[in-house]
């Protein structure tokens, strides 16, 4: 078959499909207006609106435009963008019995193997209420993840020897703490502690292709879902090939290191975890009850395989990315770093005027009120998911005079959030003092985690993982501008992020020196003052 019947075969199907959606019949029970928004073309709607990259700076454009709500069509399917988040409280959190479920994205969902992670699931399906069920119970409050207290401040103190020693590998080094802390409270998997290790370089890997293939209305197959069908060598059939990679790297870091814990459990040797605990729980049901269905079985080992890979996916690559960025303003506004060391020395004793003498840990957190605001600043200042993660909702519904059809995805732009001049004094700037004073500025976490019944479950671990980070970096480093081996002097790096669900920083230059000698001495010590059990794991993964 020769390429111009492909292809009057591919708008023949695409002309079946626009059809259907014209003579579909509809209950219309309103005669309401949807938001405004640009003016639709016929057939194919707000196609040609769609943002290539950068989803959030393109929505914003639509606030000055159309208000604190708009709308936009594609194929009969609408999108609703959220610019104000009194909306957003009022729809996710006030109306969250019908507001929370999530699209089907045809190619980050199915294609690329995602859908059954916790970000994507239905809302209230018997699969979602396991998974939030059984995270809750790990990491889904402050006492419950005050047990992991030691191993946070453990693996904090080794990143800073690891940036001591190689200042130039920074972001590895963040990637290798976020990975280090969750992967042994999932899996009780221990990472290579010099070099890189194999599953937090699968994990990285991941979590990327996540970010990049869940981004609502980037994907034209999202919105036209028979393109998924098309043959693998026509031309503009890349994302096809696209997916199949991101597929096998998603099944990948379910099924390796379930494998191995699977293994270290038949070997007597597991460090308890997350998934060893449900293991175990699981083997106890199929003790008592001799004729437990296999299909029961398996589903309950799927939960319990898929929510432990949401609890790597949710939490390592967000918490890299907001350290990564707190490093990133250190070296763009050095009168904060000063002042919170200034605080930190004072809360924990200088006797030398060279730095505190201890390293700060949590039980320090409650007196370095400057430090916590730095840390709120950091997820406000550039947010981690800018565009939070798509609603829809399984009823029809007014708002402010405005009708929401049921089925509509829902888009809350929290960078427009974070950045509203009505709510934040000076959006642009880096401004940890704005939430403290008799009239402090909102608190960041109100918007950066989510909303309502679909707010991230691991967001204590995160916010206790980065204040850690934060805190101790400040009390023993100095981050500074680069040189420039060119003029040989110090120069600004550019602040820029990523496209993507999940936005890193782009790659920067930074100096890391430690305030004192003294202080180097005490990152030193690191080895002395934790005891570490067992080796890496990294060996035991490669033979699976």
């Amino acid at each position: 078959m020769d390429f111009i019947t492909i292809l009057d075969v591919s708008l023949g199907i695409l002309a079946l499909y626009l059809l259907k959606l014209l003579i579909s019949p509809t209950k219309s029970i309103s005669r309401l207006p949807l938001p405004p928004g640009p003016k639709p073309l016929p057939l194919i709607g707000n196609l040609l609106d769609l943002p290539k990259e950068y989803d959030w700076l393109h929505w914003a454009k639509h606030k000055p435009l159309y208000g604190p709500m708009s709308s936009v069509s594609v194929f009969g399917k609408t999108m609703i963008l959220i610019h104000s988040s009194t909306i957003a409280f009022d729809l996710f959190e006030k109306r969250s019995s019908f507001y929370s479920s999530r699209p089907t994205l045809v190619f980050g969902g199915q294609m690329c193997g995602w859908e059954n992670s916790l970000p994507l699931l239905t809302y209230g399906s018997p699969r979602f209420r396991a998974y939030r069920k059984n995270l809750s119970q790990i990491i889904g409050t402050k006492s419950a993840i005050s047990k992991f207290s030691l191993l946070e401040e453990e693996e904090t103190r080794t990143f800073l020897k690891r940036v001591m020693d190689n200042p130039g590998g920074l972001l590895g080094h963040i990637r290798k703490l976020t990975g280090a802390v969750i992967l042994k409270i999932s899996h009780g998997y221990t990472v290579e502690a010099k070099g890189n290790d194999p599953l937090v370089d699968l994990a990285d890997d991941a979590v990327e292709h996540f970010s990049l293939s869940t981004t609502p209305g980037v994907w034209l197959v999202d919105v036209m879902p028979f393109l998924r069908y098309i043959p693998d060598w026509l031309p503009g059939a890349g994302f096809k090939r696209t997916a199949s990679r991101s597929f096998k790297k998603a099944n990948e870091l379910a099924d390796k290191p379930y494998a191995f814990v699977k293994r270290q459990m038949a070997s007597g040797i597991a460090t308890p975890s997350y998934t060893s605990a449900l293991l175990e729980k699981l083997e106890k049901v199929k003790i008592i009850n001799n004729n437990a269905d296999a299909a029961t079985i398996a589903e309950e080992e799927f939960i319990i395989k898929w929510s432990a890979t949401t609890l790597y996916g949710g939490g390592a690559d967000t918490t890299v990315s907001a350290i990564y960025g707190f490093y990133l303003a250190m070296v763009l506004f050095p009168d904060i770093q000063a002042r919170a060391q200034a605080e930190i020395d004072s809360v924990i004793g200088s006797s030398s005027g060279d730095g505190p003498d201890w390293i700060p840990g949590l039980k320090d957190r409650e007196n370095l009120v400057y430090v916590n605001a730095v840390a709120k600043e950091v997820l406000r200042w550039n947010p981690i998911v800018p565009m939070g993660l798509p609603h829809v909702n399984t009823e029809d519904d007014v708002y402010n005079g405005y009708f929401i059809p049921k089925g509509s995805i829902l888009m809350a732009n929290i960078w427009q959030m974070t950045h509203d001049p009505s709510v934040y004094r000076d959006p642009f700037e880096f401004k940890p003092e704005r939430y403290l004073g008799e009239s402090p500025e909102p608190d960041s976490h109100l918007f950066t985690f989510g909303f309502g019944r679909r707010i991230c479950p691991g967001k204590e671990l995160a916010d206790t993982s980065l204040f850690l980070a934060i805190c101790q970096t400040l009390a023993v480093f100095t981050i500074t501008k680069p040189i420039s081996p060119r003029t040989g002097e110090p120069y600004t790096p550019e602040c820029h992020y990523q496209t993507g669900v999940i936005s890193h920083p782009k790659t920067y230059e930074c100096r890391i020196m430690p305030r004192s000698e003294k202080l180097r001495k005490l990152i030193e010590d690191v080895d002395e003052e934790f005891v570490r059990v067992g080796e890496s794991d990294a060996n035991i993964l490669k033979e699976l």
